[in-house]
C-alpha cells in the first residue's frame, strides 16, 4: 500500500478487504456506480452478511442468479430499476419506499447507519478536490456519514459543478481504475403516441417556463417535442442526452429563470458519453443534493415552474400509482410528489402527469376505475393538476369527483370509455344519466383549435366544447344578461339544467353538430366567454347560432367565431349556414352581412331568416 497526501492508494482488492463482515454498505448510484469496486467486492468470498443500500442499482443485477451471492449479500433499494425488476418480483431485493429527498436525512440522523461507502470520483485537481460527477443525489451525505470511504478514481468521470466536490482528505482509500461509465440509451417508445402526448403537453408549456422532467422514458421522450419553445429553464432530478440538442438549439437557455439563473439544476446524470462530455466542467450545470434540489420550498422559488412526470396508473378520482403494478414493484416513489407540490408553490406553476392511455399492446387501460389491488398511491388525488394521454388533457385541480371522472374518461382510450363510465356509476361517482364520451378517437378536432389576441390584451383559446365543460358551460349561461339570453333563445330562459346540458352533448358529434367555445384565463381559472354552434339541417346547410358574454363584446370575437365555424363546417362538407334571429337583433344581421357576400334574407313577423353560402 502506498500513502499519499494522507490517503492510501490501493487496489480494489485491498480496499474491499477492509470491509468487515456484517457491514452496512452504500454504493454510489446510477451511472456513477463504481463497477470495478462492486465486482471486486462480490468476488471476495470472505465477505458475508453484508447489507447493501443503493438508490439506482444496475451492476448487482448480474448476480441475482447466484445463490452464493444471495446468501452473502442482502440488497435494499430506494428505487427499482428495470434491471432489478425481476429480482424484486422474486423477492430477492428489499424495496424501501421513500422520497429520495429524505434519504440524506436518514444517513445524517443515523436512521440508516452506513459503515462503508463505495463511490466513483473524477481525478482530484492540483488542490486535491475531486468531483462526484454524475451522481451527487444522495451520495454526498452517505460519504459524510460513513465510517469508511472507498473511492474509485476514474478519468472518465466528468467533473461537475455544484455540491459534489470532495477533498481527498475526506476519502480513506483511493482506487485508481479507468473504465467507461455505465451508459443508458433512450428507451424505444411508440412515436405516434409520444408525438400526440407531446403535442398536448406542449400546449401547457409556455415560453420561459422552468421544467422538471421526471425519471422514466415517457417524460424524457416528450422533451423532443419542445423544439418550438423559447428560453426554457431546467430544475429537475436527472440530466440526460435529450437535453443537449435543446440547449444547443437555444430552446433551453435558463436565462428567464428567476432562481439559479443561467444554470440547469439537477441531482444526477444518466445517458451516453455525449452527455457526460457535455457536462464535464460545464458551469451551465449545477448538480445539487437531492434534499435541496427536490425540496418543494426550493422548487417553488422558480416562477412558472412545470413538473412533468409519468405514472403506471391513474384512477378516476385522480390517484396516481407510479412505483408498482399491483404488488409488483416497477420503479420507486422518487420525488414526484415533491415536484408537484413545488409547482403548486411556484408563481404561475403547474404539474403534468403524462402517460399512454393503455399498456400491454392496448389490452389494458392505464386510466382505471380503481387502482390495481396492492398498488401504492405515489401522488394523492388532491395534488394532481393535469393528466395527459394521447387523447387529450384532463384538468383535475379544484374539480369534483364527478368532474374528474368525465375529464379522465375523455382522455382514456376510446375502447375503455363506456366501461369506465359504467364503473363510475356503480361507484356512485357520477349521476346515473351521465352520457359517456364518444367512443372515438377525436384527434381530428385538434384542427379546430385556434387562438385570438383580444383588444383587452388577453388571449382567447378557441376549441370544441367537451362534456367536461359542463360546469363552465352552465356558469357561462348564468353569467349572461337577460337581454342576451332572450336574443339567443327567442324567449326568457332562467334555468340551464344538467338535463339540458346532457341533451346538448347527445347531439354533438364534432362533424354534423359542433359547438366551439372561446376560453379566457381569469387568474387561476379559465372562463368561457363565447359559444358558437352549428347543427345539420340537411346535406348542404347547417343552422348556426352563437353568443358572446357582454363584457367581451365589441372585441371582434363574434366575427372570429363565425369564421372558425365556417372553416369547420366547410371542411365537413356543408355549403352554407342558416340562421334564425329576432327582427330586433340587428347586430346579428349586420354580422352576417359583414362575413358573407352571398346572403339571402327573409323577413317574417316574428323572426328573420338568413341563408349564407360559403365562398368557393
Amino acid at each position: 500500500m502506498e500513502r499519499k497526501a494522507g490517503n492510501i492508494i490501493v487496489s480494489a482488492k485491498e480496499a474491499v478487504a477492509t470491509i468487515k463482515n456484517g457491514s452496512r454498505i452504500f454504493i454510489g448510484s446510477g451511472c456513477g456506480e463504481p463497477r470495478h469496486l462492486i465486482h471486486t467486492m462480490v468476488k471476495d468470498l470472505h465477505l458475508k452478511d453484508i447489507m447493501v443500500f443503493q438508490m439506482l442499482a444496475f451492476t448487482l443485477a448480474d448476480y441475482f442468479t447466484d445463490e452464493d451471492f444471495l446468501q452473502r449479500f442482502s440488497v435494499k433499494l430506494f428505487f427499482v430499476t428495470r434491471e432489478m425488476q425481476q429480482a424484486a418480483f422474486e423477492g430477492k431485493v428489499d424495496y424501501i419506499p421513500t422520497y429520495l429527498s429524505q434519504v440524506p436525512r436518514f444517513f445524517k440522523n443515523r436512521e440508516i447507519v452506513i459503515d462503508t461507502v463505495l463511490i466513483q470520483i473524477s481525478p482530484p485537481d492540483e488542490f486535491g478536490i475531486a468531483s462526484l460527477g454524475v451522481s451527487v443525489d444522495v451520495t454526498l451525505e452517505a460519504v459524510k456519514s460513513a465510517k469508511t470511504v472507498i473511492a474509485q478514481v476514474n478519468p472518465r468521470m466528468p467533473r461537475t459543478h455544484g455540491d459534489g466536490f470532495l477533498h481527498i482528505s475526506d476519502i480513506d482509500y483511493l482506487v485508481p481504475f479507468e473504465e467507461e461509465l455505465r451508459t443508458i440509451s433512450q428507451e424505444v417508445t411508440d412515436e405516434k403516441i409520444a408525438s400526440r402526448i407531446g403535442q398536448y403537453v406542449g400546449e401547457l408549456v409556455d415560453d420561459g417556463s422552468t421544467l422538471q422532467v421526471g425519471y422514466g422514458h415517457m417524460p424524457y421522450t416528450l422533451l423532443r417535442y419542445m423544439e418550438d419553445k423559447n428560453d426554457l429553464g431546467i430544475h429537475t432530478l436527472m440530466i440526460s442526452d435529450v437535453f443537449i440538442p435543446l440547449i444547443k438549439k437555444g430552446v433551453i437557455t435558463n436565462k428567464n429563470k428567476n432562481f439559479m439563473t443561467d444554470r440547469a439544476v439537477a441531482t444526477f446524470c444518466m445517458g451516453t458519453r455525449c452527455v457526460y462530455d457535455y457536462i464535464d466542467n460545464n458551469i451551465q450545470f449545477y448538480f445539487g443534493t437531492a434534499n435541496w434540489v427536490n425540496n418543494p420550498s426550493v422548487i417553488g422559488r422558480n416562477d412558472n415552474f412545470i413538473s412533468i412526470s409519468s405514472a403506471l396508473e391513474v384512477d378516476l378520482t385522480g390517484q396516481v400509482c407510479s412505483d408498482s403494478v399491483g404488488r409488483l414493484f416497477f420503479s420507486g416513489t422518487g420525488d414526484q410528489t415533491n415536484f408537484i407540490r413545488g409547482a403548486t408553490l411556484s408563481k404561475g406553476g403547474l404539474s403534468i402527469i403524462a402517460l399512454p392511455s393503455t399498456a400491454k399492446k392496448g389490452s389494458v387501460s392505464r386510466i382505471v376505475a380503481n387502482l390495481s389491488r396492492g398498488a401504492g398511491v405515489a401522488t394523492l388525488r388532491a395534488d394532481v393538476n393535469f393528466v395527459v394521454t394521447e387523447y387529450g388533457i384532463a384538468q383535475l385541480k379544484g374539480k369534483s369527483i364527478q368532474q374528474r371522472v368525465i375529464e379522465l374518461c375523455q382522455i382514456a382510450h376510446p375502447d375503455f370509455r363506456e366501461a369506465l363510465i359504467d364503473s363510475a356509476k356503480d361507484n356512485h361517482y357520477i349521476f346515473a344519466d351521465q352520457l359517456p364520451p364518444l367512443a372515438e378517437d377525436l384527434i381530428f378536432i385538434e384542427e379546430y383549435k385556434s387562438r385570438l389576441r383580444l383588444k383587452n390584451g388577453k388571449t382567447m383559446s378557441v376549441r370544441p366544447l367537451l362534456p367536461s365543460d359542463e360546469i363552465a358551460y352552465r356558469n357561462f349561461f348564468y353569467s349572461l344578461d337577460e337581454t342576451t339570453v332572450f336574443l339567443r333563445f327567442f324567449h326568457s330562459v332562467s334555468i340551464f339544467s344538467r338535463k339540458m346540458a346532457q341533451e346538448h352533448w347527445a347531439n354533438i358529434d364534432y362533424r354534423q353538430n359542433i359547438s366551439l367555445i372561446g376560453v379566457v384565463r381569469n387568474l387561476g381559472n379559465k372562463e368561457i366567454v363565447t359559444i358558437g354552434t352549428y347543427a345539420r339541417v340537411d346535406e348542404e346547410w347547417a343552422e348556426v347560432a352563437f353568443v358572446v358574454r357582454e363584457d367581451f363584446q365589441k372585441m371582434g370575437i363574434a366575427k372570429y367565431i363565425f369564421r372558425q365555424l365556417e372553416k369547420v363546417a366547410s371542411f365537413n362538407g356543408f355549403k352554407g349556414f342558416y340562421a334564425s334571429m329576432l327582427p330586433e337583433n340587428k347586430a346579428m344581421l349586420q354580422l352576417c352581412r359583414s362575413c358573407f357576400s352571398n346572403i339571402r334574407v327573409e323577413r317574417k313577423k316574428d323572426e328573420t331568416a338568413v341563408w349564407m353560402r360559403f365562398s368557393q
